[in-house]
């Protein structure tokens, strides 16, 4: 995927005001449905497991989720369609600055300064990615799946819970937020990067 910056002006404004629109439930229920393991899901089942993963993410205590250790640059996450990236072996956060550059575009000509303070898309990625080494390595994962309540298998009152694909993703963007101050979801960033991509992939 390609992208390119959106021109200013009044289509943009209309743009970011539509974007805006959309909750950050919704938002998260979108991206799950955009899943093929979740096509054909009930609506209502992917706002509850949103708003879910949501709420356990934004509840993690920020001393539980050390700063990555390891951090490297790069450009082509436009391409991608990424901020960043964390990587296990070894344990790397990559960050793609062409990508958290266009993120800090539409910001400000969207009007969502008030939302995503400046230097806050790189901050959030760094910690959205640290919540993927957590959910990897860590306790959380067992914890998340509990909160979901996603129940793969049944025996009398025992149940074996099942994981929700997209889940972790959610859950480390309202990490993302609660730690950064953010006023949305990063979620409604990938949105606008998605939407002013949207022209360069029609030529």
């Amino acid at each position: 995927m390609t992208t390119r910056p959106a021109a200013a002006g009044t289509g943009l404004a209309a743009a970011g005001t539509g974007l805006a629109a959309v909750d950050d439930v919704e938002y998260g229920a979108r991206f799950l449905g955009s899943l093929s393991l979740h096509e054909g899901r009930d609506p209502a089942r992917l706002r509850q497991w949103a708003a879910a993963a949501a709420e356990f993410g934004a509840a993690l205590a920020p001393a539980a989720i050390p700063a990555p250790l390891r951090i490297v640059e790069s450009e082509g996450g436009l391409e991608r369609g990424l901020l960043a990236r964390y990587t296990s072996r070894p344990p790397t956060v990559e960050l793609y600055t062409d990508s958290l550059e266009a993120a800090e575009r539409l910001v400000t000509a969207h009007g969502w300064r008030k939302w995503f303070p400046a230097g806050s898309v790189r901050a959030a990625a760094l910690a959205h990615e640290a919540v993927h080494e957590r959910l990897h390595h860590g306790p959380e994962r067992a914890a998340l799946k509990k909160a979901l309540g996603h129940t793969a298998l049944r025996l009398g009152r025992f149940r074996v819970l099942a994981h929700v694909a997209g889940a972790e993703e959610l859950a480390a963007h309202a990490y993302a937020q609660s730690v950064c101050g953010l006023g949305r979801t990063p979620l409604l960033l990938s949105a606008a990067l998605a939407a002013s991509a949207a022209p360069a992939r029609e030529k």
